[in-house]
């Protein structure tokens, strides 16, 4: 692990640059001390996860970030502003994403439910025995299946930009967006620090054949079938900007999933909990008070 790199991006994100390395159960965590965000890593279904850890909140709520995404390029302003004094907050790098690598990413028909596996299996490791989960994109869907498969275990859930299917206008808009070269600076910039440019080109085309894979399922299902056994609390977010999700994925979900509610951002878009973060936070940390 690269430590000036890996500062350098925190701070980025309003995180201080001071770190320093304490060991917990015998292995090495790194505690950004301003923030007291700490970080490290658990092996967990045989590979080591990396996570960030803040707060000393009694509820307990894991991030979920988006396809090739981790907790620092996709949760900063959670991590740093959701009420530190009620919520533990935990955000997760997937594996193959941000710093839970070795391995590779790869993107088989289970990927989804891999991820469901690990990032629960990663919260009981970590101690938590009750959780909450806040799923973005990707990590909407992870949460999705992670919630109707142990409906003891979570609290409350919020997803925004998931979708429990794949439809035809979906695959028009993965192969629009294949071609990393065309995305702009801003864009590419903060995956191509993380990544490097040749691993984050060929990591992205592999999601959009792996996101794509759904289409051959009946009804283009991802977790369809899923959805009728959550049994937490669920508030969905959708941006009505949204360019990657269309509307109607967002309300199946509402007609899906047993008393779930609907809050649409009007000006929101795909990172609308980044872009209007204040606002965010504070509908998520009602709703999780509630």
């Amino acid at each position: 692990m690269h430590f000036p790199a890996m500062t350098g991006l925190l701070c980025k994100r309003g995180f201080c640059a001071f770190l320093k390395t304490v060991r917990r159960h015998g292995q090495p965590e790194f505690r950004f001390c301003c923030t007291s965000v700490i970080s490290g890593k658990k092996n967990v279904n045989g590979v080591d996860l990396f996570y960030q850890r803040t707060g000393q909140g009694d509820h307990a709520v894991l991030l979920l970030p988006g396809a090739l995404g981790s907790g620092q390029t996709d949760f900063g302003p959670q991590l740093q502003s959701l009420d530190k004094s009620h919520f533990t907050v935990v955000a997760w790098d997937p594996r193959g994403y941000g710093r839970s690598r070795p391995p590779d990413r790869d993107f088989p028909v289970n990927f989804f439910h891999r991820d469901a596996k690990d990032a629960v299996d990663l919260m009981q490791v970590l101690g938590f025995r009750h959780f909450s989960l806040l799923g973005w994109s990707d990590g909407g869907i992870t949460a999705l299946i992670a919630a109707a498969l142990n409906p003891s275990l979570i609290n409350k859930m919020v997803v925004w930009g998931s979708n429990a299917f794949v439809s035809e206008e979906d695959l028009r808009i993965y192969d629009a967006i294949r071609d990393v070269s065309l995305w702009s600076q801003r864009m590419r910039q903060p995956m191509e620090e993380m990544y490097g440019s040749q691993y984050f080109r060929h990591t992205w085309e592999s999601w959009v054949d792996g996101i794509s894979q759904f289409l051959k399922n009946p009804r283009g299902s991802i977790c369809c079938e899923l959805l009728p056994l959550i049994r937490c609390p669920t508030l969905i977010v959708h941006g009505g900007k949204d360019p990657m999700v269309p509307s109607f994925h967002p309300q199946y979900l509402l007609q899906n999933i047993q008393g779930s509610r609907l809050h649409v951002m009007p000006e929101g878009k795909h990172n609308l909990h980044l872009r209007f973060a204040p606002e965010f936070n504070s509908l998520v940390e009602d709703f999780l008070k509630d």
